[in-house]
């Protein structure tokens, strides 16, 4: 009994820290973007999580968890169990955790609406995503459906949480268009400085520590202490990542640049969420350090193609969310995950070819399922909403003022009518 309240407590103190992931999020979001915009960012975070978590209750984890078919859950729809055998995770516990994961998911969705979206596309797309995209690509690989039939390995959700969310941010982005004077009419493209990296380097250090929830809680106990193998493989990981873009950037531009390196230790986190569970420690800094290469190559190629992407959700979470989850098709290891009995030894551990052939299948589906169905409601919207995008005018005035009625930081950004009553008083 003793042994099980403590695996229900080290769930619960991982579902504090995921939680916790979402001021990170606003941070670097915020600090991502420009100053006239940071405090619709940080209230559109706080107020999409409380819809995303009252839908999660409503049907989103029936949706996934609950008894259906090989592409959704049909029950336990307004979830109410707070019962508790003294066996197992209380459901309490296990659904709390769950929920978190959601939150993220479209938390990272929303990083292709920034500095442009309207505050009504938020607040719809946050109900749609939460019940229509998120929950059935969580059932096919986390609730029983046809890909973890197929021995789908996604240990913490680099293909459930962060391509998920990465698709549906890409949709968002395409429809949307880029903001106002990134690109010129010959293709190349103007800098659109964040306001602050002081916040999007506090911002990864609040992540970092949160993913030792998002990855070490998803053991679901403290029996054996694997959750300590879990944790020592995400901090290598992301390390690994963090000085692989800075140095690739270094290297190539003669800059040690900020942004880049703080982008490489996010993208080592994505990519170890898939397999971190599943490989050795050396693994873990490979795969980290490939995944701070590829997000740099991928900021460049999103940057070349006009795909205006002001968070990097499509490269941090997109592309390495891709890389983490085909990784342990070449890296999981026989004891790791045969002993888990979740999918098959790797490539590069006897496995041959079947386990990556299912890791890429699941990429595919998986991303190709959460960009059309998100696209589609995105469309049906800007068609029904009359435009997801605010007007030219409110988005030079700034998200703050045309959404809000006020800044983040009123003493730094003069109220129009201050301005107005600054030239008659001249």
């Amino acid at each position: 009994m003793e042994m099980v309240l403590m695996d229900n407590l080290w769930v619960i103190i991982g579902t504090f820290l995921v939680l916790l992931m979402l001021g990170g999020f606003i941070l670097l979001e915020a600090g991502s973007t420009r100053m006239k915009n940071a405090g619709h960012i940080a209230g559109k975070t706080i107020f999409t999580a409380g819809i995303g978590s009252l839908v999660f209750w409503a049907v989103g984890y029936g949706f996934i968890y609950g008894d259906g078919n090989w592409f959704i859950g049909m029950s336990n729809f307004f979830y109410g169990d707070t019962s508790f055998s003294g066996d197992g995770l209380s459901p309490a516990v296990d659904f709390m955790f769950q929920m978190m994961f959601a939150l993220i998911a479209l938390t990272i969705a929303f990083g292709g609406f920034a500095e442009r979206a309207k505050l009504s596309a938020y607040v719809v797309f946050a109900v749609l995503f939460s019940a229509l995209v998120y929950p059935v690509v969580a059932h096919w690989i986390w609730g029983g459906g046809w890909l973890a039939d197929h021995g789908k390995q996604d240990f913490a959700g680099s293909t459930v949480v962060h391509l998920t969310g990465a698709m549906a941010a890409l949709a968002a982005t395409i429809i949307l268009k880029p903001r106002i004077g990134k690109y010129n009419k010959d293709g190349s493209s103007n800098d659109i400085a964040g306001h602050n990296q002081v916040y999007t380097a506090l911002a990864v250090l609040l992540l970092w520590v949160g993913w030792f929830g998002f990855n070490g809680a998803s053991t679901f106990g403290v029996s054996d202490a694997f959750f300590g193998f879990v944790i020592l493989n995400t901090q290598l990981a992301a390390a690994a990542g963090a000085v692989a873009a800075m140095l690739l950037v270094w290297a190539l531009t003669g800059k040690a640049d900020v942004p880049t390196t703080l982008n490489g230790a996010l993208a080592g986190l994505v990519a170890i969420t898939a397999s971190c569970g599943f490989v050795d420690p050396w693994a873990a800094v490979v795969i980290g350090a490939i995944g701070g290469l590829i997000v740099y190559a991928s900021m460049k190629f999103f940057d070349r193609a006009r795909i205006d992407d002001p968070i990097f959700a499509l490269s941090v979470h997109g592309t390495v969310g891709v890389w983490g989850t085909i990784s342990t098709g070449f890296f999981a290891t026989e004891p790791l995950s045969v002993g888990a009995e979740w999918g098959l030894p790797g490539l590069f551990y006897g496995g041959g070819l079947e386990q990556l052939g299912v890791q890429v299948l699941g990429v595919a589906a998986s991303g190709a399922y959460a960009f059309v169905v998100s696209f589609i409601i995105l469309k049906v919207m800007d068609k029904v909403m009359g435009g997801l995008r605010v007007s030219e005018e409110e988005e030079i005035i700034g998200l703050d003022l045309s959404e809000h009625g006020s800044y983040g930081y009123p003493e730094n950004i003069p109220h129009p009518s201050e301005q107005k009553a600054d030239k008659i008083n001249a």
